[in-house]
């Protein structure tokens, strides 16, 4: 195969618009971004920031409960992601 003959062919690795166009009922493309994967990233998200928050509040010698709120959102956002990793394999 050429290179002229390649120029027909979207190259997969190339960075830019999808040729593919969503349906005009609302369906989403096969490039569309799925809720999962956003809930998935504000998860994450929320386990570093709240473990940001407890180091900090570590270092300057905050209220204990303070420590606790932030661990507690911690566990809770950690123990998400792995209910929806182990739901996820079935």
């Amino acid at each position: 195969m050429t290179h002229q003959n390649r120029q027909d062919h979207q190259d997969p690795y190339r960075l830019g618009t999808p040729r593919t166009v969503p349906a005009a009922h609302g369906d989403a493309g096969p490039d569309a971004v799925s809720r999962g994967d956003v809930v998935r990233a504000l998860l994450w998200a929320v386990v570093v920031l709240s473990a940001v928050a407890n180091m900090a509040l570590s270092f300057t010698g905050a209220a204990t409960p303070l420590h606790l709120a932030s661990g507690v959102v911690t566990v809770l956002a950690a123990g998400a992601l792995v209910v929806r990793r182990l739901r996820g394999r079935r």
